[in-house]
C-alpha cells in the first residue's frame, strides 16, 4: 500500500465515524514553550487544557513531525526519524477507550490488512479498563503487556491534562530481534500506534511516590498518533522506513552521487550513512518549508545541524560535490502532491540548502585548520590526546562536528577527552534548560492568573477592527501579579475589560493606546495592550485622575491618531511583502515584522543584500501601488477555503478554525487580524530608510510610512540643501560637484603622501648615519619630532635595514598626542642570535608607565608618561649596549 492511499485509508475511515479534518500545524508551533511541532495534539492543547471550545467534539489529522531528541538513534536503527508523518484522531469529550481501541483495531486489521496473530499492545500498569477492552476485541493476554509511567503514560510535564497510554506494535520476526514482546526488543516489535487516554489531571509537585499527583479530569479525551513511516514500512514490507516510498527515491539519487550501493540493513557505517542522508535531508526540506531558517540557537540551530550531518555523512558515502540541493529538490519531488508548501517554497528550500552546504565547507577548512594546529601542540608537548574543552570549542564555537575531531585525532594516533567533552554540553543543555524553565515559569503564573479572570468572567470581545471608542465594564484590576479592588490615582495595573477597541499586540503590529474613563471620574492612561491568553486582552494603565474600581462601567477610547498611522503601516507592509517577492522572488517570506505608528520592519528569507537598485524597484512598485488606490477588503472564510484562495499565512501565527483574510487590491492576499486603511492611497507614502542582514539567509527592511515618511524626505531635503549650498552649486548638480571635489582632495592626498614618503626617506638616511658603534654592533636610540605613531615602526625598520650587514639595534622615541611611544628594530644581521627588539623594550617601557610588545625584529612600547621618554630611551640604549656585548 502505498503512502497516499495510507494516508486517505485513515482519513476516510474516520470521517465515515463523523471525525472533520481538520489541517495539521506548522513544524514552527504556536506555543512558545515548544521548539518544533512533535505531535498532532499540540494544535488541540487549547481544547484538553479548557481554554478554548472545539468547533468539532472528534477530529483528525496529519501532523507534520520534527523530533531530534534521539537523533543519534537516526540510522542506527529500522525505526527512528527527525522527520514523520503522524495520522491521528482526537476526541473532546466525546467517546473514550472503548471506540478509540476498538477503532484503531479494526482499522489495523480489516482494512491495512495486518496480520492480528503479529500485533501486540501494551497497557499502563494500572489501566485494568484498558486492558479488558483490549481482550474483548480479540487480543489474547499473552500479546498484551503492562508496562509503567515512563512507557505508557502521557504528559506534558507541567500541571494539566494527562492520563495512561496503549501502544499497537507490530512483530517483524527473529530477523529484527528476539522473542519477547515490546517489553523485549523495540526493533523487532515496532510501535506504530499509540493511544492516550486523557482522564487525569496533573497537579503541582509530586507525591510521596516521587510521581506527580494526579486527580480526575471533569471531561475527558483521546489523543492518538499513528507513525505512517513506520505503518508504510511494514505494508511495503521493507526493512527500514527509508526504503519506504516516502524516502526510497532519495537513496536511488544518493546511490547516483555516490556511486555504490546501498548494503542494506548490515550493521556498517556505510549502512547508516544512508539512512542519515536521506531522513536529515526531508527533515531540513519540510522545515525550511515551514519557515525555519539556519541559525546558531533555537530550531535555526536544529535545522543547521541536521544539514551538516547530512553533509558530512554524504561525504563519508563518497560524495565529493553538492549533495544537498540535488536530495532537496528529488523530496520535493517525491512529497510535493501530498504537501504542496514544498512546491510553493521549493526556491527558497534550494537557496537555503546551497547556501548552507557552501558555507558548511568553509566551516569545515576553518575547523581544520584549528583543528591541526590543535593536533601538532599536543604532539609538540607530548601529550597523548586532545582535550575535551577543544573539541567543545570546535564543536560550539566553529561549528565543526565532533565525530571529525575524534576522526582526525585517531588518524594523528591521539585520544580525544569524550567524557569532558561531554560534559561541557551538558553544562551547556542545563543551563539552557534553566534559562528556559524560568521563563517558562514566569509565563505559566501569569497565564494561570489569566485564566482564572477567563473562567470567572470570559473573554475580552474585541470590537476595535471597525471603531476606536466602546462602553465598557472593568472586569479585573491587577496588580503585583494578582487581582486587586481597585487602584488610586499614580498606580500602575493591568486592566482586563469585557468589549475592548483596543488591538492586543499580536502578528507584529503594537498593542493601541488610550484612555479608559469610568462613570464617577477615574480615568485610566491605557499604556500598552498585550494579549493574556487566547481571547483576553490586557491593557497595561496608569490611574491618571480619581480611583478605578473593578465591576465599574466605562467608555473606553483608543488614540484615534496613534491607530490611523499604524494602520498605515500594516497596510503598507502588506504591499511591501507582496513587491519584495515579486522583485527578489517567491522564497523572500516574511519571517517577522514590527508595526509602529508611521513606521515599519520587515523581516523576509534572502541570501544577499539587496542592492540599492533592487530596493529603489521596490519601494516605486509599493508606491506605485498605493498611488492607484486599491481597495482593502476584508473577509473571513475557514481555514482551509482561506488556503484554497491563496492567501498566505504568516510563519509562527496561531490561527483557529475560522480565519480573516486582508485582500490589497488584486496583488495581496494575507490572513491577518490586524487593523488597516480603508483604501490603499491611506496608506502611503512609504519609503524605505535601510537594509540590513539579520542573520544567515534573514534580511530585514525598514521603513518609514505617511506623515513621517513626507518629514524624512522634507529633512533630506533641507540636507541636499545645504549641503549644495556649501558646495556653491544648484542641488541638482551637488553629486557631480562633490565627486570633483573629493577626486580632487584624493588627488592631493596622494601628492602629499609622496612628499611624506619622500620626506621619511632622507629622515631615515639621516638616522643612518647617526648610528654609531658600540662593542658587539651598532646602536642607534633617537627621540624624534613631528613624526606620527603609524610612521615610527617602518622607519625604525627602514633604518635597521640599511645597516642591514651590521649588527645594529634601532630606537625611536617620540611623544604621540600626549602619549610616550617607543619603538625597536634589529638588523637582519640580528637573526638568530637569540635577540628579540621586544627584550631590548621592557625596561623601557616601565619608565614610561607601560608595557611592550611584538615578535622578533620589531617591537614597540607605550606609556603614559611623555616627560620620561629621554630616560627610557637611555634604558633602552644600556639594554641593547649589554646584550650586543653579550652576543658580540
Amino acid at each position: 500500500m502505498r503512502s497516499t492511499e495510507i494516508r486517505s485509508t485513515f482519513r476516510d475511515f474516520f470521517t465515515a465515524r463523523d471525525h472533520a479534518v481538520v489541517p495539521g500545524s506548522p513544524l514552527i508551533p504556536s506555543d512558545p514553550t515548544l521548539l518544533l511541532t512533535g505531535a498532532g495534539m499540540i494544535q488541540f492543547k487549547p481544547y484538553f487544557l479548557g481554554e478554548s471550545v472545539p468547533a468539532h467534539p472528534r477530529v483528525t489529522s496529519l501532523q507534520k513531525c520534527a523530533r531530534t531528541s534521539d537523533i543519534e538513534n537516526v540510522g542506527r536503527t529500522a525505526r527512528h526519524a527527525t522527520f514523520f508523518e503522524m495520522l491521528g484522531n482526537f476526541s473532546f469529550g466525546d467517546y473514550f477507550k472503548q471506540d478509540a481501541i476498538a477503532w484503531s483495531w479494526e482499522l489495523l486489521t480489516r482494512h491495512f490488512g495486518l496480520d492480528p496473530g503479529r500485533l501486540w499492545v501494551t497497557v499502563y500498569t494500572g489501566d485494568d479498563e484498558a486492558e479488558r477492552i483490549w481482550r474483548r476485541v480479540g487480543v489474547p493476554s499473552s500479546r498484551i503487556q503492562r508496562l509503567g509511567m515512563a512507557d505508557n503514560f502521557w504528559s506534558m510535564g507541567v500541571p494539566g491534562p494527562c492520563g495512561p497510554s496503549s501502544e499497537l506494535h507490530y512483530d517483524r520476526g527473529p530477523s529484527f530481534g528476539r522473542e519477547g514482546g515490546p517489553a523485549a526488543d523495540g526493533e523487532r516489535y515496532l510501535e506504530i500506534w499509540n493511544l492516550v487516554f486523557l482522564q487525569n489531571l496533573r497537579g503541582a509537585g509530586t507525591g510521596k511516590s516521587g510521581f506527580p499527583v494526579l486527580g480526575e479530569l471533569p471531561v475527558k479525551g483521546i489523543d492518538t498518533g499513528l507513525g505512517l513511516d513506520r505503518l508504510a514500512a511494514i505494508l511495503q514490507d521493507v526493512e527500514t522506513v527509508c526504503e519506504t516510498d516516502l524516502l526510497a527515491p532519495s537513496f536511488g539519487l544518493l546511490r547516483e552521487l555516490a556511486g555504490r550501493e546501498y548494503p542494506g540493513r548490515d550493521g556498517s557505517e556505510t549502512s547508516a550513512s544512508f539512512r542519515i542522508v536521506a531522513d536529515h535531508v526531508r527533515a531540513a526540506v519540510f522545515l525550511v518549508a515551514d519557515g525555519v531558517l539556519p541559525a546558531k540557537d533555537g530550531r535555526g540551530y536544529v535545522l543547521r545541524r541536521l544539514m551538516r550531518r547530512a553533509v558530512r555523512h554524504a561525504r563519508l558515502l563518497g560524495v565529493e560535490g553538492p549533495v544537498l540541493p540535488a536530495l532537496a529538490g528529488g523530496v520535493i519531488d517525491t512529497l510535493g502532491p501530498a504537501w504542496p508548501e514544498l512546491e510553493r517554497h521549493r526556491s527558497l528550500v534550494g537557496q537555503v540548502v546551497t547556501a548552507e552546504e557552501n558555507g558548511f565547507g568553509r566551516t569545515l577548512r576553518q575547523g581544520a585548520r584549528i583543528l591541526a594546529g590543535a593536533i601538532g601542540r599536543a604532539r609538540e608537548t607530548g601529550s597523548a590526546g586532545l582535550t575535551g574543552r577543544t573539541a567543545f570549542e570546535l564543536h560550539d564555537t566553529y561549528g565543526f562536528p565532533v565525530d571529525l575531531t575524534l576522526d582526525a585525532a585517531r588518524a594523528a594516533g591521539l585520544t580525544v577527552d569524550q567524557e569532558a567533552f561531554a560534559e561541557l554540553l551538558e553544562d551547556q543543555r542545563r543551563h539552557g534548560e534553566r534559562a528556559g524553565r524560568d521563563k517558562k515559569g514566569d509565563a505559566v503564573t501569569r497565564r494561570d492568573v489569566y485564566h482564572r479572570i477567563a473562567a470567572r468572567h470570559g473573554l475580552t470581545r474585541f470590537v476595535g477592527h471597525d471603531r476606536t471608542t466602546a462602553e465598557t465594564r472593568i472586569l479585573a484590576l491587577l496588580s503585583g501579579g494578582g487581582p486587586v479592588g481597585g487602584a488610586a490615582e499614580g498606580q500602575e495595573v493591568e486592566v482586563v475589560l469585557d468589549r475592548s477597541p483596543f488591538y492586543a499586540e499580536a502578528g507584529g503590529q503594537v498593542g493601541d493606546t488610550g484612555t479608559v474613563r469610568t462613570g464617577t471620574g477615574g480615568v485610566l492612561q491605557v499604556l500598552d495592550t498585550r494579549p493574556g491568553v487566547d481571547g483576553l486582552h490586557v491593557h497595561l494603565a496608569r490611574v491618571t485622575e480619581g480611583e478605578v474600581v473593578a465591576g465599574q462601567e466605562a467608555v473606553a477610547a483608543v488614540d484615534a491618531g496613534r491607530r490611523a498611522a499604524i494602520a498605515r503601516s500594516h497596510s503598507a507592509t502588506h504591499v511591501l511583502h507582496a513587491m519584495l517577492r515579486r522583485v527578489l522572488g517567491d522564497h523572500a517570506v516574511q519571517q517577522g515584522s514590527r508595526v509602529e505608528p508611521g513606521r515599519l520592519r520587515f523581516d523576509f528569507a534572502h541570501f544577499a543584500a539587496v542592492g540599492p537598485a533592487r530596493l529603489a524597484a521596490v519601494q516605486a512598485l509599493v508606491n506605485d501601488h498605493l498611488l492607484d488606490d486599491p481597495g482593502v477588503r476584508v473577509w473571513e472564510a475557514s481555514r482551509a477555503e482561506a488556503e484554497a484562495a491563496g492567501a498566505t499565512a504568516l510563519f509562527g501565527e496561531k490561527y483557529g478554525d475560522r480565519v480573516r483574510i486582508v485582500d490589497i487590491g488584486d496583488f495581496s492576499r494575507e490572513l491577518c487580524g490586524g487593523t488597516h486603511v480603508g483604501h490603499g492611497s491611506q496608506a502611503g507614502p512609504v519609503h524605505i530608510i535601510g537594509e540590513s542582514s539579520i542573520g544567515a539567509s534573514l534580511r530585514r527592511v525598514e521603513a518609514l510610512t505617511g506623515a513621517d515618511a513626507l518629514r524624512h524626505h522634507d529633512h533630506e531635503h533641507e540636507l541636499l540643501t545645504e549641503l549644495a549650498a556649501l558646495l556653491g552649486t544648484p542641488p541638482g548638480q551637488a553629486p557631480d560637484r562633490l565627486r570633483q571635489r573629493l577626486s580632487a582632495l584624493a588627488e592631493a592626498r596622494r601628492r602629499l603622501e609622496g612628499l611624506r614618503a619622500a620626506e621619511l626617506a632622507a629622515t631615515a638616511d639621516l638616522l643612518a648615519g647617526r648610528v654609531r658603534p658600540v662593542e658587539g654592533g651598532w646602536l642607534l636610540a633617537e627621540r624624534l619630532e613631528e613624526v606620527s605613531g603609524e610612521e615610527m615602526r617602518p622607519l625604525a625598520a627602514e633604518v635597521a635595514r640599511r645597516r642591514g650587514g651590521e649588527r645594529c639595534v634601532v630606537v625611536l622615541g617620540a611623544d604621540v598626542g600626549g602619549k610616550a611611544m617607543l619603538v625597536a628594530a634589529l638588523s637582519p644581521s640580528l637573526a638568530g642570535a637569540g635577540l628579540r627588539a621586544r627584550d631590548v623594550l621592557a625596561g623601557a617601557a616601565e619608565a614610561v608607565g607601560g608595557g611592550a610588545g611584538g615578535e622578533g625584529a620589531l617591537a614597540s612600547a607605550g606609556g603614559r608618561r611623555p616627560e620620561r621618554l629621554g630616560d627610557a630611551l637611555a634604558v633602552a640604549a644600556g639594554t641593547a649596549r649589554t646584550r650586543l656585548a653579550e652576543i658580540g
